[in-house]
């Protein structure tokens, strides 16, 4: 997922100025982690090489749906998430808009969602994400055409995968169920797309400029591919994502501010 990729290139900047400047003789050292423990926050080595090993997914179109209900995932058309959050150096802004676009991979319909980041008001990343649901309620994720920019220009896709194409396989973003302690792979193109979640409460309450909300997911979410990053994400029902904090590397605090509906 975008997020993490994007915390893990700021604390892969951080690492090379806190090396530039050790260097020049300066005794500057880089920040601490906001919370959390590897424990909690990343699967054992031998849990993410089983899951890698065995993952596979069957895909049957006839069972998907471009009408995406689920209760912490909700992708109502027309809808649009609107997130505001500080880095270390700037204000951040995350618009997510649900299009009525779909696009077709290996045979099932997704709903495509235009997901723009901004820092201090200038778009630094913009990502077409492709999400259906099957008929037991599970919202997967098919893929994304990820740019990220720097003065108005690409600079980089790194980070895009189709599902069906040079290996990539879909996901689960988010169970129909989910289970407390139960991991699951987000998506998955081997060094390229290999985010993974895992619950760590159901009855969580949280407060965000959006509103006050109880009964919330509470998820650890990272990737084997950046062991230095990692992220709690809180879902609340009927709503979605409304809060997202960095625990492992750079400190980011991103919350839900509104949802307009068109």
């Amino acid at each position: 997922m975008k997020r993490i990729s994007l915390l893990g290139t700021i604390l892969g900047l951080m690492v090379m100025l806190a090396a530039a400047s050790s260097c020049g003789g300066s005794s500057g050292s880089p920040s601490a982690n906001s919370g959390g423990s590897a424990k909690s926050n990343a699967g054992t080595k031998q849990e993410e090489s089983t899951m890698q090993a065995s993952y596979s997914p069957s895909i049957k179109p006839s069972e998907f749906t471009t009408k995406i209900d689920n209760k912490y995932f909700p992708l109502k058309p027309g809808t649009t998430f609107v997130y505001r959050g500080k880095t270390a150096d700037a204000t951040e802004g995350d618009t997510v808009a649900v299009t009525r676009d779909t696009k077709n991979i290996m045979g099932v319909e997704c709903v495509v969602v235009n997901d723009k980041v901004t820092e201090d008001g200038k778009l630094t990343e913009q990502t077409y994400d492709w999400y259906a649901q099957d008929n037991r309620g599970n919202v997967w994720y098919f893929g994304e055409d990820s740019k990220e920019y720097e003065n108005g220009k690409v600079k980089s896709t790194e980070g895009s995968w189709e599902a069906g194409k040079h290996g990539a396989k879909p996901g689960i973003i988010m169970p129909a169920s989910p289970k407390v302690g139960e991991t699951y792979r987000q998506e998955y193109l081997k060094g390229v797309a290999e985010d993974m979640a895992r619950p760590v409460k159901l009855d969580g309450s949280t407060t965000v400029p959006y509103g006050t909300f109880h009964n919330v997911l509470v998820t650890d979410e990272w990737t084997p591919l950046e062991k230095n990053v990692a992220e709690q994400k809180y879902y609340a029902p009927g709503v979605g994502n409304v809060l997202e904090l960095a625990t492992k590397g750079p400190k980011e605090r991103l919350e839900l501010i509104d949802v307009k509906h068109g």
